[in-house]
């Protein structure tokens, strides 16, 4: 290697940009420290090897490059959809300059995945609080006639004789109840949590007692847990709602649409330098829960969080929007990707709390 490559490789790595450059046959020649972080591979092993060995896009794609190479031509693609040789997703723009000695391409990549996050978390939490102090305003105005009309009916019960008549205030007086035990529950918890050092493994436990114990044994649930996770601030009752609720939905979305085989997998991880909203937390906590049902519809994902909306005919639609509360009480996240064959929750909580208590 030269003395002026060396130089050029300096400057590349030093750069916080991810770069990668190709030769003249469009394999590997250099990739900074940023790039190897970006697609997480190691430069060494993958220098000579076929850039689209390394990263894929797409065959017009690949012809675009060549073309830039035939012809000194620079470009810019817009939110690529790129597949890692390790078969992870990003998406990324990047900018491509022909270089001349030595003959090959200069690739800038700037990810987008952390921003498209940022901006979809971001949506999502200001969409859950206005539907939150839409619920509060509508809680009031339903609770107050509520209340009057069980007073009502409480009234003409004492002035009515045992009898047919009777019977009918008591049961305006307990559907009024149940609708505002249901108002209640649209509201979601309304006490902060009490967070104390907890074993996130144990709340996984008992949810899965609870649910082999509905199920009968219908489903399967399987385990896959980081044993060296520390324990967290958070409010176990709290955290045993938030996943009971989830990996409930799950049990009766296999039972009801009787999958053969119906598997449930809790696991966690330990996420670095993560982003919540526009909070960086240096640790969170990572719960999955995937099950291999039959999906949720597209029309539905977008909206699963918000109150009332369920897709199954006997759902009420609280179950999955008091969870998302209870998780954003602590400062975490629910995220959901499904698709036929597969549905994943994920619940990102934080390992340092400002109000924990050591």
């Amino acid at each position: 290697m030269t003395k002026s490559e060396v130089s050029y490789k300096h400057l590349l790595d030093s750069l916080n940009t991810a770069v990668v450059v190709a030769d003249a046959n469009l394999r590997v020649w250099h990739m900074n420290p940023a790039a190897e972080a970006l697609l997480t591979v190691s430069g060494e092993r993958v220098e000579g090897v076929n850039l689209a060995t390394v990263v894929h896009e797409s065959e017009a794609a690949l012809k675009d490059l060549q073309l830039a190479l035939a012809n000194d031509h620079q470009f810019t693609r817009r939110r690529a959809e790129w597949t890692t040789g390790h078969g992870s997703h990003l998406t990324v723009d990047y900018s491509v300059t022909p270089l001349a000695n030595p003959r090959g391409l200069l690739i800038e990549i700037q990810p987008l995945d952390r921003l498209l996050r940022i901006s979809r978390e971001e949506a999502l939490l200001s969409a859950q609080d206005t539907s939150r102090n839409l619920v509060r305003g509508m809680a009031h105005e339903i609770k107050n006639p509520l209340g009057g009309i069980r007073g009502a009916a409480q009234l003409l019960a004492r002035e009515l004789e045992e009898g047919e008549l009777k019977e009918y205030t008591q049961v305006i007086i307990e559907e009024a109840d149940r609708l505002r035990n249901l108002v209640d529950r649209m509201l979601g918890p309304r006490t902060p949590p009490n967070l104390q050092p907890i074993n996130i493994h144990q709340i996984l436990e008992r949810v899965c007692v609870l649910v082999n114990a509905e199920s009968a044994g219908a489903v399967t649930i399987t385990r896959d847990y980081d044993p060296s996770i520390p324990d967290l601030p958070g409010d176990a009752e709290q955290l045993l709602q938030a996943t009971l609720n989830i990996v409930r939905n799950a049990m009766q979305a296999l039972m009801e649409n009787k999958v053969e085989h119906g598997v449930i997998c809790l696991r966690s991880r330990i996420q670095r330098q993560f982003t919540i909203g526009r909070v960086h937390h240096p640790l969170v906590c990572r719960i999955d829960i995937v099950d291999n049902g039959p999906g949720i519809p597209t029309g539905l994902i977008e909206d699963i969080f918000y109150p009332m909306i369920s897709g199954r005919a006997e759902g009420t639609g609280l179950g999955l929007a008091i969870s998302q509360q209870l998780i954003n009480q602590h400062n975490g996240l629910i995220e959901c990707e499904s698709r036929p064959g597969q549905t994943q929750f994920t619940i990102y909580i934080p390992m340092e709390q400002p109000d924990a208590k050591h």
